[in-house]
């Protein structure tokens, strides 16, 4: 099972990691979290009450990969300005719907990247250590979904900071030469796109 996941008996996937890989994904999942944030249980004095009523941002994030983590629920008004009014209506909505939704989301992202760095820590004990080679990672149903999420925000952090929008920025970037520094995120992002894709296959009925 090099480099893709297989399904395992029973539910759930594997897949064989060697030191580099954990080391890359460990890594992405890592800025991953630190760009999302600390959750509430991590703040010592956070009333957790106060916590579970607190609304959220109503402005969308001002760091580009979070606006594409956390996109507006509704349609861009501005591409689409029907009347000045619904314009106005489409934005106070989106604002409303994040203010209710954004704290949940960004808690499900940290878990899910949480279960990514936590189970490629387990893994690395388990084979005695970096530098050993790496080992096989199983994970468990309810894992591998939490990876298949992680892996997808990942992916779109990473095409954030390349300012992949579309299928023809991407065909662009993949004949970069190796000389360009955006090279080794290119290939970061084609490879966890391989990964998450065998992923899906192993989780498909």
């Amino acid at each position: 099972m090099p480099g893709t996941f297989e399904p395992l008996p029973g539910g759930g996937a594997a897949v064989a990691l060697d030191d580099v890989e954990i080391s890359i994904i460990r890594s992405l999942a890592a800025q991953l979290l630190e760009l999302i944030g600390p959750g509430p249980a991590e703040d010592a004095s956070a009333d957790p009450l106060a916590e579970l009523f607190a609304d959220g941002p109503s402005e969308p994030p001002s760091d580009p990969v979070l606006r594409r983590l956390f996109p507006d629920a509704y349609t861009d008004p501005a591409k689409f300005p029907d009347t000045a009014q619904q314009a106005e209506e489409a934005k106070a909505s989106s604002a409303e719907f994040r203010r209710f939704t954004e704290n949940d989301l960004r808690a499900g992202k940290r878990e899910d990247a949480l279960a990514v760095v936590r189970a490629l820590d387990e893994l690395t004990l388990e084979s005695g250590g970096a530098g050993t080679g790496g080992g096989v990672l199983r994970l468990t149903p309810e894992h591998s979904l939490r990876w298949l999420k992680a892996l997808n925000d990942i992916r779109l952090a990473i095409a954030a900071r390349l300012d992949i929008t579309d299928e023809e920025d991407s065909e662009i970037l993949y004949r970069l030469p190796d000389t360009d520094e955006r090279k080794p995120l290119v290939m970061a992002y084609l490879w966890l796109g391989g990964l998450q894709e065998s992923l899906v296959e192993t989780l498909m009925p």
